[in-house]
């Protein structure tokens, strides 16, 4: 039990994180320029912390409950595939409604993939080596 609440909390940290590090930097802010108009000019931290919190409860629970159905012998590869499996519904579905809805310029969208492929994979690596039972 204290290692899922362990791996939970950590996954949660290791969001908000990655999204400091994915939506501050200075090819983010350039291409998310975009957003501009909307964006808000303060960001309420506290907020976001716990809603990256969050996250990494559900997803680590929603890992626990798949895990045997996924694909893959080791915990690595199931990890690997969980990552896969998060980013196509909230990455890519996100971004293909994004597309669809609103004049944003491909490499907008195409960063947002691409860094996001990567936050997805390694919290689902993380689950895939720590969540062993």
């Amino acid at each position: 039990m204290l290692r899922y609440l362990t791996v939970s909390l950590t996954s949660g940290l290791l969001f908000g994180l990655l999204d400091g590090l994915i939506n501050a930097n200075p090819l983010a802010v350039n291409l998310y320029s975009v957003y501009a108009p909307i964006m808000r000019t303060s960001i309420n931290a506290p907020a976001g912390i716990m809603i990256d919190l969050v996250y990494g409860f559900i997803l680590a629970w929603l890992f626990i409950m798949l895990k045997n159905s996924l694909p893959g012998k080791s915990g690595l590869m199931k990890g690997l595939n969980y990552g896969l499996l998060i980013w196509f519904f909230r990455v890519v579905m996100w971004s293909a409604s994004s597309w669809i809805m609103f004049t944003i310029p491909t490499g907008t969208l195409v960063y947002g993939l691409v860094v996001g492929l990567g936050e997805m994979v390694v919290i689902g690596l993380l689950y895939g080596l720590v969540i062993k039972n």
